[in-house]
């Protein structure tokens, strides 16, 4: 009792302290008078000194009194953070430099107007300036448009993948909108950018206000006149380059955004991601070619591989999504006979119109040769709890969620890969177990075909509202 009592007595004592410095130490007297004054534009002083090599190299010093932080914007579309920076000026004209400095008083900004004299070219003979505008012998600039009759022109995913994982665009899948017509003119001359739409963009609903249109849930087309005298930059950060469009410009597919981080850029290929502005988990990702360029025809070649993923491990196939989310290491929900894998893969339909056509597919290098393995088999359970007496959907379609799995074999370099698909579904009886079930290939006019490189897997069926779960294991194609 005594040892309790004592321990007591030093935690009191302990606290009666602790409140006592608090109150002594934070004053609201003492603790305003610690406070630095707010920094003012006139306080903001920097340095520009041309480099005596190229005097269109400028390095900045920060001589700000008590400022721990400076970030700077060079106003040629490149940024920089650091007491000292440098920044280059490739063409001749008046700059107006930003330098934005952090005391313990709290933060303000001032400017100052370079001028440089010269154009040096040298510094314009860039690959990617080049590769991007057609070089300085280009007087009139290069054209880019939407590589429209190629898969994965356009797609969406989590902006940090590197791939758009939730949807790709099918060749010619947004024919009809205004997108297709739409040239992207980039001139190194004066780093001039032309918008050319024909009157009509196609923008992201949730995004339409910023064009001056309705926000809404779905994409649209919408009249739209570009402003002219956009200007363009390419920026490099931590290793990345960077698009960068003057006011407000973008390209193609308005998403909210005038940059975009450049994943490929050669003489032929364009290929972007840029954020969304209304959904900051988006990623949006744009391919473009030259006007006029057709992508040279590889044939695949055509053969007979193994096709399998457990789910457990990697498979040897790489699974997208079409409107799905897919989560492929979830926990097993029943990890008993036929199936005691720790891991399978959960498919998740989402309730909507926007998600009537869920489904998750793969394709292949190389052609299916299905002559002497034709047969798919795969694992499903499908849970009670999904609702499958609702009615919402098509009118051409079974508005009902389906107990039911389709396996599809597609084309893929078709505009249309689901006009001459091949197609087999399973119906499902048994809910709440794991059920093994077999997708037979082997009818004469498929295993015949060298056409085939795509298997689209849907569960739920298609043309219908409804949302579902669903978990899959053990895919696998065999004689």
């Amino acid at each position: 009792m005594k040892y309790k009592t004592s321990i007591s007595r030093v935690y009191s004592l302990l606290a009666v302290a602790l409140l006592t410095s608090m109150f002594t130490a934070c004053s609201p007297d003492e603790s305003d008078a610690e406070l630095a004054p707010a920094p003012t534009a006139e306080m903001v002083a920097f340095s520009a000194t041309p480099n005596t090599d190229n005097p269109n190299i400028i390095t900045f010093n920060n001589e700000t009194p008590g400022a721990f932080k400076a970030i700077w914007d060079f106003g040629n579309g490149s940024t920089a953070e650091g007491q000292t920076a440098e920044g280059a000026f490739a063409v001749e004209g008046d700059y107006t430099v930003k330098l934005t400095v952090f005391t313990s008083g709290g933060y303000t900004s001032n400017t100052k107007t370079i001028h440089i004299d010269n154009t040096n070219f040298s510094m314009l003979d860039r690959e990617d300036y080049n590769f991007l505008t057609g070089g300085a012998s280009n007087a009139t600039g290069k054209t880019w448009v939407i590589e429209k009759d190629e898969a994965g022109h356009m797609g969406v995913g989590p902006i940090g993948a590197a791939t758009p994982e939730w949807w790709s665009a099918a060749p010619n899948d947004k024919a009809g909108e205004g997108l297709y017509d739409d040239e992207m003119v980039f001139n190194l001359n004066g780093f001039a950018y032309t918008y050319k739409n024909n009157g009509n963009t196609f923008v992201n609903g949730a995004n339409a206000a910023g064009l001056g249109g309705t926000k809404q849930g779905d994409d649209f087309t919408l009249s739209y006149t570009p402003p002219t005298d956009m200007t363009w930059s390419i920026v490099e950060e931590n290793g990345k380059k960077y698009l960068s469009l003057s006011k407000q410009g973008f390209v193609g597919y308005y998403t909210g955004v005038s940059r975009y981080e450049i994943l490929k850029l050669t003489e032929n290929e364009l290929y972007l991601k840029g954020a969304d502005a209304a959904n900051a988990a988006n990623g949006w990702w744009l391919r473009l070619v030259p006007k006029g360029y057709s992508r040279p025809v590889v044939e695949k070649p055509y053969k007979s591989t193994d096709i399998y993923d457990t789910f457990d491990t990697d498979g040897n196939v790489v699974w997208k999504r079409d409107n799905l989310t897919l989560n492929e290491s979830y926990d097993n929900p029943a990890p008993i006979p036929v199936n005691q894998s720790a891991k399978v893969a959960m498919y998740i339909k989402q309730e909507g119109q926007a998600f009537e056509f869920a489904n998750m597919y793969t394709e292949f290098a190389h052609k299916l040769d299905l002559r002497e393995r034709h047969v798919i088999k795969l694992k499903v359970f499908i849970p009670s709890y999904n609702d499958f007496t609702t009615a919402a959907g098509e009118d051409w379609a079974n508005k009902n969620l389906l107990k039911q799995v389709s396996v599809k074999l597609q084309d893929a370099s078709s505009a249309q890969p689901w006009t001459n698909q091949v197609e087999v579904k399973q119906q499902v009886n048994e809910l709440d177990k794991w059920v093994e079930l077999t997708f037979d290939f082997g009818a004469a006019d498929v295993v015949n075909r060298k056409d085939l490189d795509r298997i689209v897997i849907q569960i739920g069926g298609e043309g219908n509202f409804i949302p579902g779960i669903f978990f899959l294991d053990d895919i696998e194609l065999v004689k």
